[in-house]
């Protein structure tokens, strides 16, 4: 059986979401066997919920999916649909939560949601803010995410006409395509010019 003082640990160190570095460090174990012994118990005994090799969730906690994704994949900001949809632009709930991210594109099925995440260059690895642990793209730098996907043929226009864009600030999202490679800037210019 898990010790008292292991899960009181654990459920006292205010974190929901655990690596299995984080484990060790948090119970203080050395002994890689100790360690996959106890994270097995805690899954057996449904303390923990293993979402993929090496990461775990605390069960019962309160997590948003937005922490969930930036937990598992990192650097990732939320963005693109996700983002529209959460700042209000988008009234369509997005099917999956989706991200940006500066490594591979990538696509996870987790507790029965997928997150996907789609690479940007460094240069255009920000206009993101912190909230509740997680980063979220602004609004403008959401709509520039998309637009820039939609320019490289990754994703569609299906969204554009559904959106409203009355309280997007132009300047930010000007600011925003400089950013882009200039060969894509055009294309860029007249989704804008279409549609907002």
């Amino acid at each position: 059986m898990t010790s008292y003082g292991q899960l009181n640990t654990i459920k006292e160190s205010g974190k929901s979401l655990f690596t299995t570095e984080d484990l060790r460090q948090l119970l203080e174990i050395t002994k890689d066997r100790t360690l996959e012994d106890l994270i097995k118990r805690l899954i057996d005994q449904e303390i923990l919920v293993q979402m993929e090799k090496g990461k775990y969730l605390l069960k019962g906690a309160h997590t948003s999916d937005f922490e969930i994704a930036q937990f598992l994949y990192s650097p990732s900001y939320i963005s693109f649909e996700t983002a529209l949809n959460y700042h209000g632009i988008l009234s369509q709930f997005p099917v999956e939560i989706t991200s940006a991210t500066t490594k591979s594109t990538t696509q996870k099925q987790i507790l029965e949601k997928t997150y996907v995440y789609s690479k940007l260059s460094i240069t255009l690895y920000t206009g993101y803010y912190k909230e509740n642990n997680t980063l979220i793209a602004y609004p403008e730098k959401a709509l520039l995410d998309h637009l820039y996907m939609i320019s490289k043929g990754i994703k569609t226009e299906q969204y554009l006409d559904e959106m409203d864009y009355t309280n997007l600030d132009r300047t930010k999202i000007k600011k925003y395509v400089s950013l882009v490679p200039q060969k894509l800037q055009t294309k860029i210019a007249e989704l804008i010019e279409t549609y907002l």
